[in-house]
């Protein structure tokens, strides 16, 4: 359950902003103020990052064999970081007065007004609702406060991709893994209310920000649904086999933004040494994710990497291993629905998709692919 250091907190009448001096909206008598002018005041760019050399010259070689031209297309984007688009995920337990509008009315769109995976209605109704918009813009983050829900959190959009494969239900169990920072959590609670939603991280420093986050974004009445643990996600699967109708690995990666921008050479050398190591990591998750799961469920691995070592290969390689599972496949409808926004990449075996940024569809690496528990 959660700490006893979480404090209680509140619904909160007004928007704070707080950016640069500016607080872009105020509160009156439980009324919002908010302004498409003062909105559009605090569009803020990344700053600048020192790239690694190391790092680049390795994803060079690795990356142009396996996506071809594809590569050197994610590569100029990857390389600008300037170009890079956030989404802005509302959350549906805060005031959200005004701010769809001012949004909407600053170019920002709902990426999610198509169709459900799983869904047969092609008007299915997607409670999770998540903001982008055509430039590199990037509103401001929101302060934490007690007493008090953050309407948004940013994010790339494409790591949302996980989470509507997962197609939580109400009232299901659901097993994050891998949760921190809680950006997958807190949209699982975007698109349904859950029996029990499990958030584990293993690492301390994470955990307390995975912590953070569901402090900042959940509501007092449906914090006792949540259960957040320090735990060794490997072992999950054997103490608690079968709990959960759906589980998510979002497995440690060798993500490739952050790898790109290591502080210095010996350690961006260093990781690379360990990066041949994740792939073991990954698939000891991936079991245990279904061991934990129930026959019937629907495990879901995704990671922010373009490594087919990561990605197809983990997948490839459990269901050879483990019994009783099945590849499913995301409906194509669902990956067309998204195709305006974000690039899959063309994966042969198709075991999975990958999402890879390319310009003006700035979006991921997010690699997902989900699995069925036959027995």
């Amino acid at each position: 359950m959660f700490s006893p250091k979480l404090f209680c907190m509140s619904g909160s009448s007004f928007l704070f902003l707080k950016s640069i001096k500016c607080i872009l909206s105020s509160s009156c008598h439980g009324q919002n103020t908010i302004s498409n002018t003062q909105l559009a005041a605090q569009y803020i760019s990344k700053p600048q990052k020192q790239l690694c050399e190391t790092v680049l010259k390795y994803f060079d070689r690795q990356y142009s064999e396996e996506l071809g031209e594809q590569w050197w297309n994610a590569r100029d984007v990857l390389l600008n970081p300037l170009s890079w688009q956030y989404g802005v995920l509302l959350n549906r337990f805060s005031d959200l007065t005004n701010l769809k509008q001012c949004l909407a009315e600053l170019g920002y769109t709902n990426l999610l007004q198509q169709t459900h995976p799983e869904s047969h209605s092609q008007t299915a109704d997607i409670p999770l609702q998540c903001f982008i918009h055509p430039d590199p813009v990037r509103i401001p983050t929101q302060s934490h406060h007690t007493g008090w829900l953050k309407q948004y959190y940013l994010l790339n959009a494409a790591s949302l991709l996980p989470v509507l494969a997962l197609n939580v239900q109400e009232g299901e169990n659901v097993l994050d893994l891998c949760a921190a920072p809680g950006g997958k959590s807190l949209a699982i609670l975007q698109t349904a209310t859950p029996g029990l939603l499990h958030c584990n991280e293993v690492d301390q420093h994470r955990h307390d920000w995975l912590l953070k986050t569901l402090e900042s974004y959940v509501p007092p009445s449906l914090r006792h649904l949540l259960s957040v643990t320090l735990q060794d996600g490997r072992s999950i699967g054997t103490m608690q086999p079968g709990a959960y109708d759906k589980v998510l690995v979002d497995a440690p990666c060798s993500n490739d933004r952050s790898w790109l921008y290591t502080p210095d050479t010996h350690r961006g050398e260093m990781w690379l040494k360990e990066r041949t190591q994740l792939p073991l990591l990954q698939k000891e998750l991936l079991c245990s994710a279904l061991a934990a799961v129930r026959p019937g469920g629907i495990v879901v691995y995704s990671t922010c990497t373009m490594s087919r070592a990561e990605n197809q290969s983990v997948v490839e390689e459990v269901l050879a291993s483990y019994p009783g599972v099945e590849l499913q496949e995301l409906e194509q409808q669902f990956i067309d629905s998204l195709s305006d926004h974000f690039c899959f990449a063309h994966l042969h075996p198709s075991v999975g998709q990958l999402v890879i940024p390319q310009k003006g569809k700035t979006w991921g690496p997010m690699y997902v692919s989900q699995l069925k528990k036959i027995y």
